[in-house]
């Protein structure tokens, strides 16, 4: 029989989600209200505003992304369903793959979409806001992954939220600068293409490496 592990463990972090709402929507809620503080603290110039937006989307969104990365292992760990899975057969891999697909249409697809409205807010031209959404399709599956790794690293630590922030957040500071250098290119009148395409390079990366390691660092974490 093949092995189901990665369409089991998705549907099972769909269905406990649709239970907890409050858990899904606090990323989104942090996403909206932290960028919409920012204009209070810069002014309401028009032209300022727009300059920093993508730098403030991008920063929201990696920050509500990492809101939810300790809770990603810490609830199968704590219920021995971390355990038993790894005494079982199922492949480790295939389900950190599908744990990060989970964290991404929980928090990431959300923030994708709310983007663009972000974007007219602060005022950016439409050929802006399709290259930041572009950025953020690409940008934001790199979070899960990466987040999945750290927090697999920091299970069963005390003050496992802290540590995840402080070895995460330093790797998620190429895919800032590229989606927030592709709008920024698309605004002087170049191409965002090479910013794109190395995003494009790190989300392919992060797909062939980060489920191995997340595999790894759990049964190093568990042991």
């Amino acid at each position: 029989m093949p092995d189901s592990s990665f369409a089991l463990i998705l549907r099972r972090d769909l269905r406990l989600a649709a239970r907890r709402r409050i858990e899904v929507f606090l990323p989104l809620v942090f996403f909206l209200v932290a960028s919409s503080l920012f204009p209070f603290g810069v002014g309401p110039e028009p032209r300022t505003l727009r300059e920093i937006a993508p730098g403030i989307v991008w920063v929201c969104a990696l920050l509500s992304a990492m809101l939810s990365l300790t809770s990603l292992y810490s609830g199968d760990h704590a219920d021995g369903t971390l355990e038993q899975l790894l005494l079982s057969r199922r492949s480790l891999t295939l389900l950190a793959a599908g744990k990060a697909l989970a964290h991404w249409l929980l928090t990431g697809l959300p923030l994708l979409l709310l983007a663009p409205l972000l974007g007219l807010l602060f005022g950016m031209p439409p050929a802006s806001i399709g290259v930041l959404t572009l950025g953020l399709l690409l940008g934001t599956p790199v979070l899960s992954l990466l987040g999945g790794i750290g927090a697999a690293l920091t299970l069963g630590l005390r003050n496992g939220g802290v540590l995840v922030l402080l070895l995460v957040l330093p790797l998620c500071i190429p895919v800032l600068i590229f989606g927030a250098g592709a709008v920024t290119a698309v605004e002087a009148g170049l191409s965002a293409q090479g910013h794109l395409s190395l995003l494009a390079a790190l989300l392919l990366l992060c797909l062939l490496g980060a489920p191995l390691a997340t595999a790894a660092a759990l049964k190093i974490s568990v042991d």
